[in-house]
């Protein structure tokens, strides 16, 4: 029975010493590549619900300043936008100036003049300069008359008989001009059109 148990006691203890040379063999090479959940003999590990805390709280952090810097970001661009509606026409306002200034000296010489054709020499001018500012700020005018009608720049406020057959579904009167800003129509032209 002593033989019996020296054996087994053998054993037992060739077994122990080769899980202890895997565990060591495993230990080494979890710490080669980094990993933190190592499973050997004298490895020092968190436990694991104080691990997930502590994830927790970087996470959370990371969510509260992500959170902040979208609201910073959404207040700014409020602000440039509002900004930017409040004095979006100034430019404009300021190419306008001049063109008003020269209406007020064209009303005060009417005042002391009988002379009518210099007077609408002087409004034709101020005209010209008003149609060249707001050309140059990107206004155009949109040719009307003599063209089929286009719905997506004219407006048919009247149909007339057409005086011959070649304007018939043609625009025939201007009532009112239409412009474009750019390439967007901001006020279509008001026509009559021949039938």
């Amino acid at each position: 029975m002593s033989k019996d148990k020296e054996t087994k006691q053998q054993e037992q203890e060739e077994v122990n010493a080769q899980e202890n040379a895997g565990a060591e063999q495993d230990g080494g090479e979890a710490a080669e590549t980094g990993d933190a959940n190592v499973t050997g003999a004298g490895a020092q590990q968190r436990p694991e619900p104080e691990k997930m805390a502590d994830d927790a709280s970087v996470w959370r952090d990371k969510y509260v300043r992500l959170s902040a810097e979208f609201d910073n970001y959404r207040k700014r661009t409020l602000k440039e936008k509002m900004d930017l509606i409040a004095s979006a026409g100034e430019d404009v306002i300021k190419a306008l100036l001049p063109v008003m200034d020269d209406l007020e000296r064209a009303l005060k010489a009417t005042e002391h003049t009988s002379d009518v054709e210099a007077v609408r020499e002087g409004v034709v001018l101020i005209s010209n300069k008003l149609r060249d500012t707001l050309r140059t700020k990107g206004l155009s005018e949109i040719e009307a008359f003599g063209q089929e009608l286009d719905t997506d720049f004219h407006e048919a406020v009247a149909k007339i008989p057409a005086p011959d057959k070649k304007q018939k579904g043609r625009i025939v009167d201007v009532v009112q001009k239409g412009y474009r800003l750019h390439d967007k129509v901001i006020r279509h032209c008001k026509v009559v059109v021949g039938e």
